[in-house]
């Protein structure tokens, strides 16, 4: 599982009940549900929705009791919007695994995200939180609409970067951003450090999904576990492309192999060194670098210490990762 564990000391025993609730919530009669979801833990993940949950409620008083319940609906969300992202995207790998897609086909496995879907809905609705319920549907709908518009935005070079962020907004910051709101009400906060926490969580959302896309032109296959360019090879224009078209000498060459749609591996890895000539990685790191500090700025006085340096700590986790 690539997660962070010692980062999370606080709620360390919560984490480990919600692998265990994870492990034992689908119990269908049709076998094949049962494999994919097996097979989906055991790809494992970070578990950063749930665990700033976790720790949002714990951040007045450790001894608080939080909502297995909800840290295991927000997985479950996670998880099936991860499912349908890999039949669109077509991916054949997710954290050097086969996808659901490879072993299952596109039909089935876009039923069993449907299927984590509904089962987060099932639990949340029993648990009577008509609230948490409004909120987590609402956040469907807004990735929904980020993935829409991701789609639609395919392969256009004159898309601008203020559209580039409203996007990484809807398909990943605000649902970081209600993660940490939930845990905040569960603890109690007044309004003011709800806000706050939210705030937080949007600005580590925003850090977390531009690493993803800088690691996409940085990292490699084995440390992110897929294809390496893969945003660029389905014509998906992350920030370091944005500011390539905008800046490279080699601007006209950039947007016309975009604007052709013919992302061979040769054009696909000449695009990322269009990219690398250019400071778009040195440009990308430094809006990383302040959402990280807005993230930080706004975390309330009134948390519990331990919870406020973790919350910092995952600050810091954001802005070095390498997976």
């Amino acid at each position: 599982m690539h997660r962070p564990t010692s980062m999370f000391g606080m709620i360390q025993s919560d984490l480990h009940q919600l692998e265990a609730d994870l492990l034992s919530l689908i119990q269908s009669p049709v076998g094949t549900v049962n494999q994919i979801y097996t097979h989906l833990l055991q790809a494992g993940g970070k578990r950063l929705r749930p665990a700033l949950y976790l720790l949002c409620s714990r951040s007045r008083r450790q001894e608080a009791v939080p909502s297995l319940v909800l840290a295991v609906a927000i997985e479950l969300i996670h998880m099936a919007t991860l499912v349908h992202d890999d039949v669109i995207d077509n991916a054949e790998t997710r954290r050097s695994l086969p996808t659901a897609n490879t072993i299952w086909g596109n039909h089935v496995t876009v039923l069993a995200g449907d299927y984590l879907f509904a089962k987060a809905f099932s639990i949340i609705a029993a648990n009577g939180d008509n609230e948490c319920l409004r909120k987590l549907t609402d956040i469907v709908c807004r990735i929904c609409e980020g993935e829409i518009v991701q789609s639609k935005s395919a392969f256009d070079a004159g898309q601008t970067e203020e559209e580039y962020l409203e996007r990484l907004a809807q398909k990943t910051a605000d649902f970081i951003a209600v993660s940490c709101e939930l845990g905040a009400m569960s603890a109690g906060h007044s309004p003011a450090d709800i806000a706050a926490l939210k705030q937080y969580g949007y600005s580590v959302g925003m850090a977390f999904q531009l690493t993803d896309d800088l690691l996409d032109v940085t990292a490699s296959s084995q440390q992110i576990g897929k294809p390496v360019g893969n945003d660029l090879r389905q014509g998906i224009l992350t920030l370091p492309v944005l500011y390539a078209l905008q800046n490279s000498i080699h601007r006209d060459e950039l947007r016309e192999m975009i604007i052709s749609r013919d992302m061979s591996e040769a054009n696909v890895n000449r695009g990322l060194a269009i990219v690398h000539e250019t400071d778009a990685v040195t440009y990308s790191y430094q809006r990383v670098r302040e959402y990280l500090q807005q993230a930080r700025s706004v975390l309330p006085d009134t948390l519990d210490a331990g919870a406020r340096s973790t919350l910092m700590a995952v600050a810091d986790f954001v802005g070095l990762r390498k997976y």
